[in-house]
This record gives C-alpha cells, structure tokens and sequence, in this order.
C-alpha cells in the first residue's frame, strides 16, 4: 500500500481499520438463510417480526442483486447452479439482444458494473450496451433528455416527504404499465459513463440546461408526467445519499480507467468465481416480446384507486383480496368464497376451483315473513340480488346487496396480532313494516395443513372435537392431539349482537344435519321452513361451525351483528367472552388492528 503525501499516518490506520472492518463485514455475511433451495433463488427478503422470508425471489440475471448472488457464489454459501437459475431472456428492441430486467431501469443493468468487471463480448457486456442505447433512443422518442431509473418523484406525502418508486424504458421490462410515466433521473446518466461517457456527458449537458443541476450535484429527478405550471417538467428537489454515491463511483471509474473494479478483482475470492461473469452470447435464444401499445392503457400505480370496486360476482375469473399477515390470514373472492389460514394450517377448508368457487365462511340471510333466503355474499345461496357491489379494499373487503326491502353490508376484517376474522353483518330494513331476520353462519373447520386435509379430509375430520359455551355465545373447536408432543389449538367461532337480537343463539356442528341427505349447502336442510339447528357438539363425523342468531328491525332501522372466527393456543374462553361483547366495539378495534398490520389486495384466479 503505498502512503500517500496529504495523508498522516494516522489518517492511513484509520483508512486501513476501516478497510479490514469492510472485509470482515463482507466475508461473515451469509446469505444461505435468504437462499431456497428448491427453486435455487434467493428470496426478497426476511421479516424479523414473524421469522419467516418473502414469498418473492430475484429471479433475473438483469438486476441489481445479482451482485450479492455472484459474492454468494464466490463465497461457496451456495452453489453456481444459483447464477445459472437467473433468468436470461431477451429482447432485441435495443437493436441488440438485451437481457429483460424487471422494470427497464439503469439502476437494474449498471449498478453491479460500478465494482464488478464486464467482460468483452460477453453477455453482460451486450446487455449493458444494448440497454444504454436504448434508453437514449428512448429520450429521443419522447423529446427529453435520456435516462430512467428508480427515483424520487413529484408527489410528496402529509410530511412533505418526496414518494420514491421504480420507473424504467417499458421495452426492456417485464413490468407493466411503465409508459404512463416519464421521470428522468440524472445519475441514471452518470452510470452510463461506464458504457458510453461521450453520450453520457452530452446528455448531462441537457440535464444542467433543464435546471438540474443543483448545490450537491445532480438532483434527484426531472418529473416530466406531473409538470409545475407553465412549465413542461418539474423538478424533485431531493438527493439521494445512495444515488450521489453511485454517481461519484461512476466518475471515479470513468476518470480512473475502472479502478473499483480493479480493485474489487484483486480479491482472490473474487478472482476465483469471476469465470461466471465471461458467460458469452448463447447460440439458443429466447427473445422476450416487446410489449405493445396496450402498455400506455394500463393505469398508473399512482392513478389506481385506493379502494376497487367489482359489480359483480360474475368475472371471468375470480377477483382476489387477501387480508391480515402472519401468523392469520384470509383470502376472499368477489363471489365470498376463500379460506383462512394460521400458519401453515387451513382453519377453514377450500378447494381450488375457480369456476365454482365453492368453498369459504360465509353467512346466510332469511327473511322469516317471507321466508326468502339470501347470503351476505353471492356463495352460497347463488340468490341474485336486486343489486351487488364488492370493495376492495387494504384493510377490509365490504359485501353491500340489496335483496327486496333488505340492505345487507357485511365488512370483513383481520386483526393478525390476535389472529383473528370479525365479520360484521349490517341489516337496514327498508320496508315500512318490522322485519325478523334469521343470520346462519356456515364454515367447515379444518386444523390440519391444507395438502393433509386434501390428500384424505374424512380421516383428517375425525380428531376434530367441537364443544359450544351458550352463555357467551360461542362455538370452540380442536384437534385431539396425536401424539405427546403434538401441541393443542383451538378455534373458536362467536357471534355479538346487539339489542336487536330476539331469543337465543343456536348452534349446529355436524354437517350431515345441517346440509342434509343429497342437498348442498346452496339449498341445506337447515335453511327449510321451521327448521331449527339441533345443537349437536362433540366429535361429529363431518364438523363445522355454524352459528344461528335472530334480529328484529323496525322500519328503517338498522341491526348489526358480528361473526368473530380466532384461533388461540390457550385461555380460549376468555378470548370468547371478549368477542361476544356487543357488534359495534369488536369489530372497530379490529379494523384498527387491521389498518396497522401489512395487508395485501390482489387480482387473480381463486
């Protein structure tokens, strides 16, 4: 190491501390806990709260985290084969094949390149080249000064805190959606110095002409979609610690003829895995279409509403909410069927199948003056209301109906840190006379890992046991352990009304008497004329949870009542004896709960 003249001796100790830390750092790092080893792919990333990792992986070759897979690698924390999982297709809108990244940006192609070499003629070196051209061609196109990348951008939240996502050139991404926006971000141009620095310093050029230039370097980005007035952009007056320094890295490397990578080489744990940086052009090609105009149709991120709204139950294929997070969670179709789920087990059974999507909780309706029976979704009961809508929304799905002189709202939350569902039912009588409404929940208990109950549900049926608690309204149920060390939890079921409620809470457990000899749940024995839940409890054959209540509304008046489905591993009748307090207070702290906790909403196939 040779001393340079500004510096002391204890300005290079210090330097040298700092340089064996880093090492040390970078050699104790292991990433084997993030690495499946079934799909050889790392996953996004791990929630220390719940111990468990993402559900998503980088998957792609064309991304910034195939810098950690190639230390990986080299470290031997896990096996070549993971960089040759990473995917490799292609796209020639370039003018070149170029590998597809995620969502086209610069940051995504040249971020490893700030340390790691590219090999000539290799496939990486093309990737780069090809991606740089096309991002300048695409300025072109669209007549502003070139490059995109993740960044800052100009809509700011209640703390006046600029919002900050990925955008990117929507012909070298697989993301969808990316031509809607147009935001330049001026460090994407310092990184292609590494490719092109007669380019890159021509378009800097442009970008100091627009107003980019700001007191600590380029700032973050040019918004080009959300203009100021009178003007034709407007500026995101942010800096980026992470950009800055990538940016002084790029001119570092352009003035210095690459000399971070060069050093970051002549680490002979480096040397030894960079082989797998030489991977040269493949005979065998497969060429990614490039996405069509159907592109720019795709609503923003920022323009999609906070909450979606389907009409109907009658989609091509089921529309998706997914509500709570581990350990509880409960997916919901725009028709009301699903499942829920605790951990690895299904506390409700369901099958997959989207064309009849006839599996879930749910919660049926009978107006006992007419004798007209509904549900609070579309499933079970299949009755066509007068009209339907679903809400889709991050913290509860809403069911709103109209059936004759009957207004049905059921909201639909979780509370994931109790794990536990409340369901609450909101009757509103229309007519001008007072109505009595029957509400029957239904759902099949299950307690047992979904591929068990799937492989062999009767057998699985028969260690569940079910015990009711009239005086707080609820309905307990358990798998009878089997074996020693097996540990006991228990699922319980409870209902809270309101001052509406006329007589007592029933219950039935067995299926077999509530559906009925060749009925289904569509047209079960129990929602008959007269027909009363016979309280069965104990080990039944086929078990359920079903719970029956009966309100009286005056007219216009409204009535509420509450479902709550949780799962504990002690003291479950004193959790039962909170829920069934009255409708309108359990169900607000869950939804408060529930608005804190990560939700997710989704669209798919059931």
């Amino acid at each position: 190491m040779m001393k340079d003249p500004l510096c002391s001796d204890l300005d290079t100790k210090r330097l040298r501390a700092i340089a064996e830390r880093a090492h040390a750092y970078s050699v104790e790092m292991d990433f084997r806990f993030l690495y499946d080893n079934k799909r050889k792919l790392f996953t996004i990333g791990y929630h220390l709260g719940s111990n468990t990792v993402d559900n998503s992986y980088y998957d792609l070759l064309a991304s910034e985290s195939r810098l950690a897979s190639f230390m990986a690698v080299a470290k031997d924390d896990v096996s070549v084969d993971h960089w040759f999982r990473l995917g490799r297709s292609l796209t020639a809108a370039a003018g070149t094949r170029t590998l597809l990244s995620w969502s086209g940006s610069m940051f995504e192609y040249l971020m490893p390149a700030l340390v790691m070499q590219t090999f000539p003629f290799t496939l990486l070196d093309q990737t780069h080249k090809g991606s740089v051209k096309r991002q300048i061609a695409y300025g072109a196109e669209r007549g502003v000064p070139w490059g995109v990348s993740e960044c800052a951008y100009a809509v700011r939240d209640r703390l006046h805190t600029y919002q900050y996502r990925g955008f990117g050139v929507p012909d070298l991404a697989l993301k969808r959606g990316l031509s809607k926006e147009l935001v330049v971000a001026p460090y994407a141009t310092v990184l292609a110095m590494l490719v092109d620095p007669r380019h890159a310093l021509k378009n800097l050029t442009a970008l100091e002409a627009e107003g980019a230039l700001g007191p600590y370097g380029f700032r973050d980005a040019l918004d080009y979609t959300r203009p100021s007035p009178g003007s034709r952009k407007t500026i995101v007056c942010t800096f980026m610690a992470h950009h800055i320094g990538m940016s002084i890295v790029a001119l570092t490397n352009a003035l210095n003829q690459q000399i971070w990578p060069r050093r970051f080489h002549l680490d002979p744990l480096v040397r030894s895995a960079e082989l797998v940086l030489q991977e040269r052009i493949p005979r065998r090609l497969t060429v990614q279409d490039v996405q069509g105009d159907d592109v720019a149709r795709v609503p923003s991120e920022m323009e999609k509403p906070a909450v979606r709204e389907i009409e109907t139950p009658h989609t091509p294929q089921p529309v998706v909410g997914i509500l709570g997070n581990v350990p509880y969670t409960t997916l919901i179709t725009n028709a009301g069927g699903g499942f829920s789920r605790y951990g690895n087990l299904a506390i409700t059974r369901w099958r997959h199948d989207s064309t009849r999507d006839n599996y879930g909780q749910w919660c049926y309706v009978k107006d006992l003056s007419t004798g007209h029976v509904w549900s609070t979704a579309h499933q079970p009961s299949g009755t066509e209301p007068q009209w339907y809508r679903v809400l889709f929304a991050s913290d509860r799905i809403t069911f709103i109906r109209r059936d004759g002189d009957i207004d049905t709202v059921t909201e639909i939350a979780v509370a994931s840190d109790d794990a536990a569902e409340v369901r609450r039912v909101i009757l509103t009588n229309r007519a001008l006379q007072t109505r009595e409404i029957e509400l029957t929940s239904y759902s099949e208990v299950v307690l047992a890992p979904p591929d068990a109950d799937r492989a062999h549900p009767a057998f699985q049926n028969l260690f569940v046991q079910t015990e009711f608690l009239e005086g707080k309204a609820a309905l307990l149920a358990t798998r009878r352990p089997r074996s020693a060390t097996e540990a006991s939890i228990w699922c319980a079921h409870v209902v809270a009304t309101g001052p509406e409620v006329v007589g007592k809470v029933t219950c039935e457990t067995d299926r077999a008497k509530f559906v009925g000899r060749g009925r289904s749940v569509r047209n079960a024995t129990a929602l008959d004329e007269g027909a009363e839940l016979s309280g069965t409890v104990g080990a039944v054959l086929d078990p359920i949870l079903s719970l029956r209540v009966r309100v009286r509304i005056p007219p216009g008046a409204s009535a509420h009542v509450a479902f709550t489905t949780f799962v504990t591993e002690q003291k479950v009748r004193d959790r039962a004896e909170r829920a069934c307090n009255p409708a309108r207070r359990p169900l607000s702290r869950s939804l408060q709960r529930s608005a804190r906790t990560r939700s997710f909403v989704g669209a798919g196939t059931g």
